[in-house]
């Protein structure tokens, strides 16, 4: 069951990369270069994923998963983080804060539809 999924990384090639692969699964891909147009996107249309970028500008992804857990709650929508942050204390902290799944960039079509069966989608 594909949907919608909102991109969340401040670099616009691996923006393009994601909605590539997203879209090929049947997803509707929208995008976010930061986390604040992130939550303003999310407070317009809640997506039923979301792929997040640890390190960007003007809010970062952990602190929009924090905001994103706050507002709607513990599990929904699902987030996936993308990143090259890939010691255990991130990882730890992601999905303390409320990530479901964590992979590492470089991804490809494999490693991010195989998250994304992970969390049900």
């Amino acid at each position: 069951m594909a949907g919608t999924c909102l991109v969340v990384d401040d670099s616009r090639v691996v923006r393009k990369v994601a909605r590539r692969i997203l879209e090929a699964h049947g997803f509707a891909v929208t995008e976010a270069e930061d986390g604040q147009r992130a939550l303003e996107a999310c407070r317009l249309a809640l997506p039923d994923c979301v792929l997040l970028d640890w390190n960007m500008p003007v809010m970062d992804g952990i602190t929009f998963l924090r905001h994103l857990r706050q507002e709607f709650g513990p599990t929904d929508p699902p987030v996936v983080f993308c990143t090259t942050e890939n010691d255990l204390s991130h990882i730890e902290q992601a999905i303390a804060a409320g990530a479901q799944e964590y992979i590492m960039k470089p991804f490809d079509d494999e490693i991010l539809s195989g998250k994304l069966n992970q969390v049900g989608l």
